[in-house]
């Protein structure tokens, strides 16, 4: 199948393209996951590909942990494999396959075997899911030596980062926030795939740095103009990976604004905030002019009433108080 070098196209058609790729270049590429055939996947980014590759497109049973063993094993063989979980709340049914079996087998085994695995995991709530169906796990596995995560938010990034991790010779996590499948960006195949462990700039300025990922950088790009509006020019810092974390780019914005909100939409609590703030700290301490301030979700279950969701899950005037908060001692 034959595409335009630069098109407007949505997340998840990103995604798809960035499989047909792979899957259509490299007889090595295998994908697995629960009702990615005739189904389309939980999110319809399958659509056609189990047609299109009949024998490296596998639909499974539904057993999170046995696909993801089976993936470990089929990664050792040589073959690079994808796998895709239904909702990121059942990640946790292969844990033990990801973290005692993926991450540690490169080291294990002295760099004779990796483990190119990627798991693709739908994440997020802000559609009334209830508590099950709706969370952010990122930061379970940052802890996790040997595994990387990425969390790209723009079309762009999901194309390049996916066929990045896919090629990748470490497990990565790859996250995909439910409300930005529909999101549409144009996408450039000609666009130059670097590693994994780059975040991007995604709007300038000078008074305050607000470092996000995921949906979580469009909230933050609503929250800038917003204040932008007061005479406030935020400076948005897109992490995309979360694991390498590019805290370069992070303390260069700091050094610059010398204040930093962090925002995310998993819990506060050993979150991926909590570890930027305490790298910035470290770092860049000499150059804080202001308050440092978390937005994230409070350490409660999250609602299935769309009304009560949205007192839990950060929105855009959390966003705004927190940066006007980093302005003042207050």
């Amino acid at each position: 199948m034959e595409y335009m070098q630069r098109e407007k196209i949505s997340y998840r058609k990103a995604i798809y393209r960035a499989l047909d790729r792979v899957l259509g270049s490299d007889e090595k590429v295998v994908f697995m996951g629960e009702d990615i055939s005739e189904y389309g996947g939980a999110f319809g980014v399958s659509a056609d590909l189990y047609r299109r590759y009949p024998s490296r497109v596998i639909s499974t049973p539904i057993s999170e942990g046995s696909v993801a063993g089976a993936a470990v094993g089929l990664s050792m063989t040589g073959y690079r494999v994808i796998v895709e979980i239904m909702f990121m709340d059942f990640i946790t049914l292969a844990m033990d396959q990801i973290i005692n079996h993926a991450a540690n087998i490169h080291y294990m085994y002295g760099g004779q075997v990796s483990c190119p695995i990627v798991i693709r995991a739908p994440a997020g709530g802000y559609r009334g899911y209830g508590p099950s169906h709706s969370k952010t796990l990122e930061g379970l596995f940052l802890g996790i030596p040997g595994l990387k995560i990425v969390a790209p938010s723009t079309v762009q990034d999901a194309w390049g980062a996916l066929i990045s991790a896919i090629y990748d010779n470490n497990p990565v996590l790859f996250i995909e926030h439910k409300l930005l499948y529909n999101m549409e960006g144009e996408i450039d195949l000609d666009y130059k795939i670097g590693p994994i462990g780059r975040a991007r700039i995604a709007r300038e300025g000078a008074d305050v740095t607000v470092v996000s990922h995921s949906y979580g950088t469009h909230l933050s790009m609503r929250a800038a103009q917003e204040l932008s509006a007061q005479g406030i020019e935020a400076e948005v810092i897109d992490l995309v990976s979360l694991k390498p974390l590019d805290i370069g780019a992070v303390a260069a914005s700091v050094e610059k604004t010398g204040r930093l909100v962090t925002v995310e939409e998993g819990d506060l609590s050993g979150g991926v905030g909590a570890e930027v703030v305490s790298r910035v700290v470290e770092d860049c301490l000499p150059y804080i002019d202001g308050r440092i301030v978390r937005v994230g979700k409070p350490d409660v279950p999250i609602p299935a009433s769309i009304m009560a969701e949205s007192r839990v899950l950060p929105g855009v005037d959390d966003i705004v108080d927190a940066a006007k908060r980093t302005l003042s001692w207050e």
